[in-house]
């Protein structure tokens, strides 16, 4: 095969694949990791729906490190063909060999194969899905006449942020009612304090003002801001902060510069991280 093409088509695809036994960190909000669990044995489509940040992603990797399952993660976005999920013919060194996309390989290996934002692919994309996600749990491969049949460990997990659905990007009623469905939002205040600590170090006190400052965001989304300040973010904001950054800079570069474009927006959201921090000296490391 020849490796430029293959590599070539990998990258198209924004895939990425994870064997490693190591179980993420993920704070459970309510009762997805058990819903996860109880799809999975049961041989189950997911939809997992949310804000940009939330968590969505993190769980995926979670669950699949805790049922101890490859993870195959698929970036999805509007050039994302069929071809690419299931396969194509490559021409190498004389001669056409047929390579799997993602969503085959996770087949074949029994996976987990996790559609990010799966409403940014075309809806003629999509329809290759239909014989996974009903009782048939199967994947025909047109050009190569193979139809596979899904082991029971396959799962296949999609995942899109409703902030972004428009008439023109959302999920055919036919796809959508194949799934069991998730709504993630983002922790309350006491939980994404706790992620804070663990993720970054930090120690309570930081936590506090930080997760307060995206809160004061998020009631702004829909009128200043777009897209409201994600517990990512925040998880960046700690990092640079226990990293030494000064708590001023490290909300700028983090929470604020992210979010807007708009001059007058980001001095108003400057003026809200100055009343929380002050001078912005503190470190906020846990002794």
């Amino acid at each position: 095969m020849n490796d430029l093409s293959h590599q070539e088509f990998l990258s198209s695809a924004a895939v990425q694949t994870s064997t490693k036994l190591e179980i993420p960190y993920y704070q459970p909000v309510a009762n997805e990791c058990a819903l996860f669990e109880l799809a999975y044995q049961r041989q189950l489509p997911l939809l997992i729906k949310g804000p940009t940040g939330c968590g969505k992603t993190r769980f995926v990797a979670h669950m699949a490190a805790k049922l101890a399952r490859p993870l195959i993660t698929v970036a999805c976005h509007d050039d994302l063909t069929a071809a690419d999920l299931v396969g194509r013919h490559l021409i190498g060194d004389g001669e056409t060999l047929w390579s799997d996309g993602p969503l085959t390989r996770a087949v074949r290996q029994g996976g987990i194969c996790y559609l990010d934002e799966i409403v940014e692919a075309r809806k003629d994309t999509t329809v290759v899905l239909h014989p996974l996600t009903d009782d048939r749990r199967i994947l025909p491969i047109e050009r190569t006449g193979e139809e596979l049949a899904a082991p029971k460990e396959f799962m296949l997990v999609v995942s899109y942020n409703p902030g972004y659905q428009n008439l023109l990007k959302n999920l055919k009623p036919s796809t959508r009612q194949r799934f069991l469905a998730i709504q993630f939002d983002y922790p309350n205040a006491e939980l994404e304090q706790s992620i804070l600590m663990q993720e970054a170090g930090i120690d309570l006190a930081l936590a506090t003002r930080l997760v307060d400052i995206a809160q004061r965001f998020r009631q702004l989304k829909q009128h200043d801001l777009d897209e409201a300040a994600s517990t990512r973010l925040l998880v960046y904001a700690a990092n640079l902060i226990a990293a030494g950054c000064p708590v001023i800079e490290a909300c700028a570069a983090a929470l604020v510069e992210p979010l807007t474009d708009d001059l007058d927006t980001i001095t108003a959201l400057m003026e809200v991280v100055k009343l929380h921090f002050g001078s912005g000296k503190s470190s906020g490391k846990t002794p």
